[in-house]
């Protein structure tokens, strides 16, 4: 008996010591907290640097441990960056806006949004400068809006025109004898090219030029605007390379003029109405949202909801990082019950994935749009199985440089027999009945073939029934621009498979109309809210696991790991983009 009180009381101590611990923590976290609270000075510049990862929706975490102790990874939401610079506009502390990026961690899409909305900001009055030890390609399409760009002397603009590079496997396949057996429909459907061939196909080639050259275009149109240079003087300049060093790129006007850092801040000090010895006065695009400008203030009742739908398409819950079925459904349907929501804003930004959760998605969405107006707003990319849950809105709106469409479906099974007969491994199977079935260890026999291309030939057509009866288009006609191709926002809004280009503000704007509301504010779904059982994992790595790896490996090396990963993680029917899409 005495032995029993002891060890309660050893338990009752051991839980006491744990919630002193956990108060102290949490003591802690708000004293950090509180300590970084940042206000905004008088006579300020606000400083973008954009080295955070930019997603189009990316809440803060509830989790008090998650920033004290490095869990989250560094990332910023493009949402918020637009509500940011919309607030700097009227902000009276605010004189202007200073850019320094020296890469930026977001698609061309995202940028182009941030782009035209500095755009708005000029009409302000207030300035825009931009400076830079060197520019990468994006980085000087964003810091061309500026009233006037800076170089380090000794730096370069990057300025040479888009490129995709896509890798090929069949070689090391051979080699090894591990590859990847692939049943597709869609001649342009390359996402499982690599597997089949050793060069990329003329098809292939044909569609990544067509969209390469919209996008370069509508960067061109924008620069070109802005520097007051001719599309063929910017293109001349793209292929001579002559931005290559600070002294050409002044001579050529993609700058205005080289500085060190010193001399470019005592710029901004005259700009302020200031003497080069007063101190200049700086706040982060961060810490300017970390006052609360990163939100429009609105009082009125009535919401257009946003429902956020990012990363790859994967059967399952869901989360920041990709799309699930139940995150999604869920916010449609808490969207669709709160009296307050009068209109639904789908942001789409996805390559794609498993076909059967974009359908699940799709059939949601079929029975929202009977309560509430839908309307898609596409960023970076929609393409495939992101293309699939945006095509039966009211209306889409594109990016002019969103990628989209990849109206196609493949299946791919990993396969070991040449391996296993190289290194003499033997798999026998034994079976109850004849049906088809698979071993990753014999070679796909003619009638697993057969059954599985009936099911890819049955998501496809899927797909397209989809696409017609969302767009009003026959099945034929969609079929004559589906086959797997990939096209710009530009390209898609002539091949009707967008309505409209315009950015997710226009969209809101729109989903108003449909609502017959002039008075409204936004409100953001879904809640990534952990349960218990995730936060605890959580504390299994105090970096996160992205952290690490790129910090091991490398950033390069990363994204290799990362597309195998996503390999990995693929099952069943997938309608979605090449796993490697890196447009630089």
């Amino acid at each position: 008996m005495k032995f029993l009180r002891n060890l309660l009381a050893s338990i009752f101590g051991t839980l006491i010591a744990l919630g002193i611990i956990f108060m102290l923590f949490v003591f802690i976290a708000s004293i950090v907290t509180e300590s970084e609270k940042v206000g905004v000075r008088k006579y300020s510049v606000l400083e973008i640097r954009l080295d955070s990862n930019i997603k189009d929706f990316a809440p803060k975490s509830d989790d008090p441990f998650e920033n004290l102790l490095g869990f989250s990874d560094n990332k910023i939401g493009l949402n918020e960056i637009i509500n940011a610079i919309e607030n700097a506009k009227t902000d009276p502390n605010i004189e202007g806006i200073s850019i320094n990026v020296l890469g930026i961690r977001g698609g061309i899409a995202q940028t182009q949004a941030i782009r035209n909305k500095l755009e708005e900001f000029k009409e302000s009055g207030k300035f825009i400068k931009a400076y830079a030890d060197f520019y990468d390609q994006k980085s000087y399409y964003l810091s061309s809006v500026a009233d006037s760009i800076f170089i380090n002397p000794f730096g370069r603009v990057d300025f040479k025109g888009l490129s995709s590079e896509v890798l090929y496997y069949k070689d090391i396949e051979d080699k090894t004898g591990v590859k990847m057996e692939v049943i597709r429909h869609g001649k342009y459907k390359s996402a499982v090219e690599p597997y089949l061939y050793n060069e990329m196909s003329d098809n292939n080639r044909e569609q990544i030029t067509a969209f390469l050259k919209s996008l370069w275009n509508e960067m061109l149109v924008d620069m070109s605007k802005s520097r007051n240079k001719s599309i063929d003087e910017l293109n001349n300049i793209a292929d001579n390379l002559s931005a290559r060093n600070a002294n050409l790129a002044v001579e050529n006007n993609i700058v205005d003029g080289k500085l060190y850092k010193d001399e470019y801040d005592n710029k901004l000090k005259i700009a302020l109405g200031f003497s080069t010895d007063e101190l200049l006065h700086t706040i982060t695009l961060e810490d300017y949202i970390s006052t609360g400008k990163g939100r429009l203030k609105a009082s009125a009742s009535n919401n257009i909801a946003v429902i956020y739908a990012q990363g790859a398409i994967l059967y399952g819950k869901g989360d920041e990082n990709y799309i699930g079925q139940d995150l999604i459904i869920n916010a449609l349907r808490k969207a669709s019950k709160s009296n307050n929501v009068k209109a639904i804003v789908l942001r789409v930004n996805s390559p794609g994935g498993s076909a059967l959760t974009s359908e699940l998605i799709w059939r949601e969405l079929e029975l929202t749009r009977k309560k509430l107006p839908i309307v898609v707003s596409m960023g970076n990319v929609a393409a495939s199985g992101g293309y699939y849950i945006a095509c039966n809105a009211n209306r889409i709106f594109a990016e002019p440089t969103t990628i989209t469409g990849s109206i196609g479906v493949f299946g791919t099974i990993p396969n070991i027999s040449k391996l296993a007969g190289k290194i003499g491994v033997n798999a026998e199977q034994v079976s109850t009945n004849k049906g088809a079935n698979y071993s990753v260890f014999e070679p796909m026999t003619d009638e697993f073939r057969a059954v599985t291309t009936e099911g890819v030939e049955q998501v496809y057509n899927t797909f397209l029934e989809r696409v017609a009866k969302g767009r009003g288009m026959l099945v034929e006609n969609v079929d004559s621009i589906a086959q797997g191709r990939v096209w710009s926002g530009v390209e898609a809004l002539k091949n009707g498979l967008v309505d409209e280009l315009g950015s997710l503000g226009d969209a809101v704007s729109y989903a108003a109309e449909l609502a017959d509301i002039t008075d409204y504010k936004v409100r953001n779904y879904p809640s990534y809210k952990k349960d218990l059982e995730d936060r605890f994992n959580s504390f299994s790595l105090v970096k996160s696991k992205e952290k690490i790896f790129k910090e091991e490996l490398g950033e390069a090396n990363y994204k290799i790991y990362k597309t195998i990963s996503e390999i990995s993680k693929l099952e069943g029917i997938q309608a979605r983009l090449p796993f490697i899409m890196d447009i630089k």
